[in-house]
């Protein structure tokens, strides 16, 4: 499945983004989904995960109560809202896809970069001060 993020900018501490990520080449609702961050510097973290069915979704916690995650698989699209954003929110940000062909879901390892098999390019998150 190739996946296309898209939606970053620069934006003022306390507004709001919403990331997108488009998938094509598969059908969309046999992967499970993940946002993740990469600051300069610093190794990719975790940030957001939702099942396939949408039902299921789990959060880092500095960003629960900020950020939500939803999918669309009508679209083949999953998003990432973020609102109240932090300076410390600045990073790129990959969406990441499960299959869940290959393995089941497990919400232990939903926040493992080695659970995904499937990476977008990043699209560039900079809140300023």
């Amino acid at each position: 499945v190739q996946l296309q993020a898209s939606g970053g900018g620069l934006v003022q501490a306390g507004d709001s983004l919403r990331l997108s990520c488009a998938a094509s080449g598969r059908t969309f609702s046999s992967f499970a989904m993940g946002w993740f961050r990469q600051a300069p510097g610093k190794e990719r973290e975790f940030v957001a995960a939702i099942t396939w069915s949408g039902i299921g979704t789990y959060f880092r916690d500095s960003v629960k109560g900020r950020f939500t995650i939803s999918r669309d698989n009508a679209k083949n699209t999953v998003y990432l809202q973020m609102n109240s954003l932090k300076p410390e929110d600045t990073a790129v940000y990959y969406c990441a896809a499960k299959d869940l062909s290959v393995s089941r879901w497990l919400t232990s390892t939903a926040s493992r970069t080695q659970n995904y098999d499937f990476w977008g390019q990043g699209t560039q998150v900079t809140v300023s001060s």
